[in-house]
């Protein structure tokens, strides 16, 4: 079974998504089913059930909300892809909070050459657990804030938040 929680934030409701204490979704919905709808068809077949307490990876939202930047590393995360795309979800996780890299940066940090760096936008944009997988932090090269599944202004409000600039 798949459990899900609502966790509030300034930017509205953060679906959390976890499966055996292992977070497979999560993103800014009030609704959990618009995150379960993008797991793997063999995810999907355990079901869904909202819970009221999902235990570490709510705990650690609420901790990054109230300043511990920090806090959303030490969750387990697994989602689907490539082995180039999970070399690119791990390099996302080792970007620090309050930095931001571009996405030719990105791909090098995966091992790729700066030329991928549309593999690394494809890999953001496929990315099923922001922001403990923190797409967010990445930007286009030439300035701006580029796209983000959520929107825009949740990625400036995340990067405000993570400079300290809140």
């Amino acid at each position: 079974m798949i459990a899900a929680q609502l966790v509030p934030t300034p930017m509205g409701p953060l679906s959390l998504l976890s499966r055996e204490g292992v977070l497979v979704a999560a993103g800014f919905t009030a609704d959990p089913k618009e995150m379960f709808v993008r797991l793997t068809p063999t995810l999907q077949s355990e079901g869904l059930e909202v819970v009221d307490d999902l235990g570490d990876a709510a705990s650690a939202a609420r901790a990054y909300l109230a300043g511990d930047l920090d806090a959303l590393d030490a969750i387990p995360v697994s989602q689907p892809g490539t082995p180039t795309r999970k070399r690119l979800h791990q390099a996302l996780r080792e970007v620090k909070a309050g930095t931001t890299v571009s996405y030719a940066e990105l791909a090098e940090r995966a091992g790729l050459p700066r030329t991928a760096a549309r593999a690394a936008g494809s890999a953001c944009a496929q990315n099923l657990i922001a922001p403990f997988v923190p797409c967010h932090r990445v930007l286009p090269s030439g300035g701006g804030y580029g796209g983000y599944y959520y929107g825009v202004p949740v990625k400036e409000w995340l990067i405000a938040h993570e400079s300290g600039a809140l």
